[in-house]
């Protein structure tokens, strides 16, 4: 379980609305590394829909960078500050070729990749994209099971449902042995189970009172699927988003809950100044 000494800080949402400029994102990189974030996150969405649906989370016209573009510029902006996807909605994405884009990143940041993936949820995002809403989550296990087998096997091979291939191979291979730590997203019973059995890590979303079933739902899926001895603990990656600003005793909760990793979210990224003042009070939060 996390303490208030180890639970680190991170933070998410820099890669769109008013904070998406270089200048903008190279100042509040080298700040939020200055004061001790130790992990940066950037989301995903390629299309919205328009007009926007009740389970959009932005409007279409709202500017968002792709994160693997984002996060390489950041991590040329950086030295220390870990770099994560949250989320790159994996099925669709051509497996090999996130496989080759991710392992270049953690080549050129020294093995700062947290490669976070879910399984989507916007209908016409994924219609939009080619991909069935039904397949999602077999997809996006397989193509994790894929991905893997690209950055280790010494003979690359692999044949599935969606992704099949043999007398390959790909290099550089990632920075970190074993390929880039996967953060598996999601709060349904199948992300939990995705988690346990594929992910270094967790990552979930919402307020103080939420977590707590979502841990729950971890514990039973620990008993529904195996868990490999190479992946080690579970850690739990949870995003704060309702509210907003966080307090010293919400921090103490998660602590005592177990979170590994808290990432504020500095909500609405209208002003980079507001961003940067949100920054340098939520390092000073113990934890």
């Amino acid at each position: 379980m996390a303490t208030m000494e180890i639970m680190e800080l991170g933070v998410a949402g820099l890669s769109a609305k008013a904070v998406l400029g270089p200048a903008e994102t190279a100042r509040l990189a080298g700040r939020a590394e200055e004061l001790g974030y130790s992990s940066w996150w950037a989301g995903e969405h390629v299309v919205l829909p328009s007009p926007r649906t009740p389970d959009a989370p932005m409007e279409p016209t709202d500017p968002i960078l792709d994160p693997l573009v984002h996060l390489s510029y950041v991590a040329a902006l950086t030295r220390r500050i870990e770099l994560g996807t949250a989320i790159v909605i994996l099925p669709q994405r051509n497996p090999l070729v996130l496989a080759k884009q991710a392992a270049s990143l953690d080549v050129l940041s020294g093995g700062r990749l947290l490669l976070g993936v879910g399984a989507g949820y916007l209908e016409p995002e994924m219609t939009a994209l080619g991909v069935p809403m039904a397949d999602r989550g077999r997809r996006t296990d397989e193509y994790l099971d894929a991905m893997t087998e690209l950055w280790t096997s010494a003979a690359p091979a692999y044949r599935g449902r969606y992704v099949s291939f043999e007398n390959v191979d790909a290099h550089p291979r990632p920075a970190r042995p074993g390929g880039p730590r996967i953060v598996v997203g999601g709060h349904s019973p199948a992300a939990f189970r995705r988690a346990v059995s594929r992910g270094h890590a967790w990552f979930g979303n919402g307020g103080p009172d939420d977590l707590p079933r979502h841990l729950e739902g971890l514990r039973r899926a620990a008993g529904e699927v195996d868990r490999p001895a190479r992946l080690g603990p579970l850690e739990i990656i949870w995003m704060q988003v309702d509210p907003v600003d966080l307090d010293a005793g919400a921090t103490r909760r998660y602590a005592d809950l177990g979170v590994d990793r808290l990432v504020v979210y500095p909500l609405p990224l209208a002003d980079p100044g507001d961003v940067e003042r949100f920054l340098e009070h939520h390092a000073a939060l113990p934890r």
